[in-house]
């Protein structure tokens, strides 16, 4: 799964008002041809609208559940069969809890401090977050003590940025608000995500071939 994560370079992290929203939204991501989806906790029923998403999404999806901030989060997320769980931070008894799940998790990490718990407890990925406050330059000094760790820089980056964090050193990178916007109102604005998410992958799909 991190290697499918990998492959696909981008998180789309939905944080809605309500389900109904997150839902417009999700479906209009997915449709585009968004690959790894995270809905976050604090979206009203985030567990309903992931197992909504999940019954219409093709097999080769990866749908999460973020903002993960209590062992009764990690269990719901589990019970509804999310892909992997993300917290904004990393408590020992929170990881563990994750771990225990079976499914990937990416605890939010800041300090190097944080990423040395994190591994110590046994996490393989991590969420660098917010990374706007790092900076890609931020994330290429944790890796100078850190080398390999699969980070997944995400908070205030916009899809312009994408590339950056890829060239620093990320696994991939967590995209909000840019592309998952809050509310969607009619298909004027469905139409214009649509037509923003295609760009962003088709940017990705030739900085993929240039690397290779």
């Amino acid at each position: 799964m991190l290697a499918r994560i990998a492959q696909c370079r981008l998180v789309v992290v939905i944080r809605s008002p309500t389900s109904a929203d997150a839902l417009d939204v999700g479906r209009v991501l997915l449709a585009a041809g968004v690959q790894v989806l995270e809905v976050t906790g604090t979206t009203p029923d985030a567990c309903g609208v992931l197992a909504a998403l999940r019954r219409e999404a093709s097999a080769e999806v990866l749908l999460g559940v973020g903002s993960i901030r209590s062992v009764d989060d990690a269990r719901r997320a589990d019970d509804v069969g999310a892909d992997f769980l993300v917290s904004p931070g990393s408590p020992g008894a929170l990881i563990e809890a994750m771990l225990a799940t079976g499914r990937l998790v990416l605890p939010g990490v800041f300090t190097a401090t944080e990423v040395m718990h994190a591994r110590a407890v046994g996490a393989r990925a991590l969420k660098l977050f917010p990374a706007h406050l790092l900076g890609p330059d931020g994330l290429q000094a944790l890796l100078g003590p850190f080398p390999g760790v699969a980070f997944v820089p995400t908070g205030g980056i916009a899809p312009d940025q994408v590339g950056r964090w890829l060239d620093a050193g990320a696994l991939a990178v967590g995209v909000g608000g840019g592309l998952a916007p809050p509310t969607l109102h009619g298909d004027s604005a469905a139409a214009a995500l649509t037509a923003r998410v295609q760009e962003v992958l088709d940017e990705l799909a030739k900085l993929s071939n240039t690397q290779i």
